[in-house]
């Protein structure tokens, strides 16, 4: 099993590489059920997984001209803030035992499992969901996800990008519902950062993407400094592990010039929507 999560972090390196994202969704299952860690640790140890693989995702948009750096603070800053927090007093604060039903038992690594799972259900449909016929200079937020980033390729850094223009309060309440929410279950949440970028920020989709990797990259990082202070950390295994996810990125960015993305976000969108159900299942009734 533990042979099949190694193999499962070049698959997960690879899908990012592929569509762009929703491969660090995966993360957490595989290091629970594949590798044996437990929830918690597991969450923990994503944060630095998800945090290093999109920091290497970020360097080619950046390199094109496709980061706002003040949308990346603006909006950062309070994720930053609400990841570390939930990372360093909230997860700890939850009790091991929760609550009961009958005879069965609700623990922390239970409650964690179900809300990653929720997550990948709802993570799942917006992959899924057939994107809408759009005029050419329009963008749908929703149905047009990350996968914008297999452009990037053919993106000219001299293109004109219009000025961010932000909804403070809009970008302050999602900053810190998406920090907390990294924070307890340990994703990036880009399907979540990428439309409030558009929304609130006025980005264009593509300067949305390139932004959200770095936004992800950072709140994730610092998420993890809030467990080195709780938990020992297993450093050699995270090299190892986050070497091969990386090492699947930068073959997964070489095979998509080859393959077409939109059929592998669907496919990509069922199994995680089918891997969300057994997680469920898995947690509740097995």
């Amino acid at each position: 099993m533990e042979i099949l999560g190694y193999f499962a972090a070049l698959l997960i390196g690879l899908s990012l590489g592929l569509i762009g994202g929703g491969g660090s969704i995966l993360t957490v299952p595989v290091l629970v059920y594949l590798i044996g860690l437990s929830p918690v640790i597991s969450t923990a140890y994503s944060l630095f997984i998800v945090g290093l693989t999109s920091l290497v995702g970020s360097y080619k948009f950046y390199k094109n001209g496709l980061v706002s750096m003040k949308t990346a603070v603006v909006f950062g800053l309070p994720s930053i803030v609400a990841v570390y927090l939930t990372r360093r007093y909230l997860v700890p604060a939850i009790p091991e035992e929760i609550f009961s039903v009958g005879d069965f038992l609700v623990t922390k690594g239970i409650l964690l499992m179900l809300l990653f799972a929720g997550l990948m259900v709802f993570a799942s449909i917006s992959m899924i969901r057939k994107k809408k016929t759009l005029p050419a200079d329009a963008a749908d937020p929703v149905d047009e996800n990350i996968d914008t980033a297999l452009d990037v390729e053919h993106t000219d850094p001299a293109e004109k990008h219009p000025k961010p223009k932000f909804n403070y309060g809009g970008i302050l309440a999602e900053g810190l519902v998406v920090g907390t929410l990294t924070g307890l279950v340990g994703a990036g949440g880009g399907f979540l950062i990428i439309p409030a970028l558009v929304l609130f920020s006025k980005l264009d989709m593509k300067m949305a993407v390139g932004t959200s990797l770095l936004i992800i990259a950072a709140k994730s990082l610092f998420g993890f400094i809030g467990d080195i202070f709780n938990y020992e950390i297993d450093w050699m295994f995270l090299a190892i592990f986050s070497s091969i996810s990386i090492a699947g990125i930068f073959i997964g960015t070489f095979l998509s010039a080859k393959i077409h993305a939109d059929k592998l976000k669907t496919a990509f969108g069922w199994f995680v929507l089918v891997m969300g159900m057994y997680i469920i299942g898995k947690e509740l009734f097995f």
